[in-house]
């Protein structure tokens, strides 16, 4: 216990915290591209005639159905054979943006179909382009519905970028894995890095959570408040 807490923690944990560093850039990059993907994906299967949107179901049913890990190494060892060489970090963003765009276009089509169509009606009504319409009445309140969904998929992504590791980016696991190389201390360094995931995974949930409360109405927020006080809770006479 000495040796774990006062030996190899000040020795290697500086840089697995440096790989930890590298899973963040990676984790939001793909979160943000995926976001787009999954917006401008859901869009077009709903608005789109239907070649586009045999198109746009057939991306989504291929990503969601091989497996991520497939997926990175095709984009890593496959493309190059065709001409496009892509750095690690960026083959690993592609490959994280693609799967996590297909599952989330699933979510924000349904998101949006909640919306009441009548909503559109009366907005195109006033003389609003579709566009217009999606940006100031619907993208607001299907995104607002969608945000404890898509943070699932933050914290999920968060972990799952551990398969970057295989493309060689040199993230948290991969790092975890060359100190095990030269100290071959297994059980201790695995446990650091599982120390570091849990501590981002947790923060990341905890700032999901801070973000769906902000943006929940404010005479909805009641059912928020016996979580953060019990004196909230009480109702006033």
């Amino acid at each position: 216990m000495y040796e774990f807490f006062f030996i190899l923690i000040p020795r290697h944990f500086p840089f697995l915290l440096e790989g930890a560093v590298v899973t963040l850039q990676l984790t939001l990059t793909s979160m943000v591209c995926g976001i787009c993907i999954g917006l401008a994906v859901a869009i077009g299967r709903i608005g789109s005639k239907a070649p586009l949107k045999w198109l746009l179901a057939a991306y989504v049913e291929i990503w969601r159905d091989v497996p991520l890990i497939v997926q990175l190494l095709v984009i890593y060892f496959s493309l190059p054979t065709v001409g496009i060489s892509l750095p690690a970090f960026w083959a690993g963003v592609l490959g994280l943006s693609l799967n996590l765009g297909a599952y989330l276009s699933e979510v924000f089509r349904s998101t949006i179909l909640s919306i009441d169509p009548g909503q559109r009606e009366a907005g195109e009504s006033t003389g609003m382009s579709r566009l217009l319409v999606y940006r100031r009445v619907v993208l607001p309140q299907a995104l607002r519905i969608a945000v404890p969904t898509v943070g699932g998929y933050f914290v999920s992504l968060l972990k799952d970028s551990s398969l970057v590791s295989f493309v060689s980016i040199n993230e948290l696991l991969r790092n975890g894995t060359i100190v095990i190389s030269n100290t071959f201390r297994t059980m201790e360094i695995y446990l650091m890095v599982a120390i570091i995931y849990f501590a981002l995974s947790f923060t990341a949930s905890r700032a999901v959570l801070w973000i769906e409360r902000a943006l929940t109405p404010r005479y909805l927020r009641r059912n928020w408040e016996p979580s953060l006080s019990p004196k909230t809770s009480e109702v006033p006479a």
